[in-house]
């Protein structure tokens, strides 16, 4: 079975390390048009957040009569909605994720706290503070976590996959994040934000997030930055984590630098045009030597060669960030046949 899975990383990793490498070619790693297939199931939520915000969501059902390879929430880029990221959500339910995207206040389908006429009132996206963009990744306020005070955006997402856990129809414990932009900060917060919640009694009720992948991620976003989730030990040293960049994000460069460090024996570097660097190389070919480095890996900086960031790296076929991100869930999580 170890075979298996590390088969299915060297695939993925190589359809999408095809446009870093030297001499690469964009269309080589473009996803094969399906034949044939069925429609993708796509069901619209309404959510609901701690501060009364009318959430909507899109829950993209992995495919029927397979375990999910991963439970996936998606967080888009400030000024975009879950349609910016809908072709990498698509993509990875067809690679047999459930995924949910929703759209953060301010954006898409999204409103602000219901009036007393009834009627939802929604702020422009460009008039989010910062307190807002606290508020969306925010999970806190006392002992116990399915009644805290204050559930943002993404914590309401949780919510909502936690209620479906429970019912065997997802499963909590192979949860990732994934963020683009903005969204990568967002998610970054809420995954160390996940990780302050101390054990119950009955088990443990944080550190939920299995992987984290951070697309483009800004260092500061309107006054909140980043830095912060990495105070947290679980960031630092313990949850897999895959960054993806293209050449222009200086902000991506930097946080890879200092996870790096954090994490000395265990990171795998990919910038575009360049031969890899890794903690951990192994003397075979190239191909093979990647895959195993990347392999032994629980931080990886994966540079594309495009000048695309956020929403649109991720969603731009030519990249095919979701045959990156496939592969980095499959290492993770193993196959999706429940072996």
């Amino acid at each position: 079975m170890a075979g298996i899975r590390r088969l299915a990383l060297v695939l993925s990793m190589a359809a999408a390390l095809s446009v870093i490498r030297p001499g690469g070619s964009s269309a080589a790693a473009a996803p094969p048009t399906a034949t044939g297939a069925e429609t993708p199931t796509v069901e619209k939520l309404d959510l609901e957040t701690s501060d009364g915000l009318g959430l909507a969501a899109w829950y993209y059902a992995a495919p029927r009569d397979e375990k999910p390879l991963a439970t996936v929430i998606l967080v888009h880029d400030l000024e975009g909605s879950h349609k910016s990221v809908e072709p990498l959500a698509l993509a990875l339910q067809k690679a047999g994720c459930a995924v949910v995207a929703p759209d953060l206040r301010g954006h898409g389908a999204s409103t602000d706290r219901v009036a007393t006429t009834g009627r939802g009132e929604k702020p422009a996206a460009g008039m989010l503070k910062k307190s807002d963009l606290e508020l969306i990744a925010a999970t806190t306020g006392g002992r116990v976590r399915e009644q805290a005070a204050i559930q943002g955006d993404i914590e309401s997402v949780r919510n909502f996959i936690h209620r479906k856990s429970e019912a065997g129809e997802l499963d909590l414990g192979r949860l990732c994040v994934v963020g683009c932009g903005a969204g990568a900060t967002l998610a970054a917060l809420w995954t160390a934000a996940d990780a302050a919640w101390p054990p119950l009694a009955s088990g443990p009720q944080g550190e939920q997030v299995r992987a984290l992948v951070l697309i483009s991620p800004a260092w500061v976003v309107k006054g909140l930055s980043i830095a912060p989730a990495f105070s947290s030990e679980v960031l630092k040293k313990e949850t897999p984590i895959l960054v993806f960049a293209g050449t222009d994000d200086r902000d991506a460069v930097r946080l890879a630098d200092q996870l790096k460090r954090y994490r000395p024996r265990e990171w795998f570097d990919q910038r575009a045009g360049q031969k890899f660097t890794a903690a951990k190389e192994v003397a075979k070919s190239d191909e093979a030597k990647a895959s195993e480095a990347a392999a032994a890996a629980s931080f990886l900086f994966i540079q594309a060669n495009s000048k695309l960031s956020g929403d649109k790296l991720a969603a731009e076929p030519a990249v095919n960030a979701a045959s990156l991100v496939k592969g980095f869930l499959s290492q993770r999580f193993g196959d999706n046949d429940g072996n």
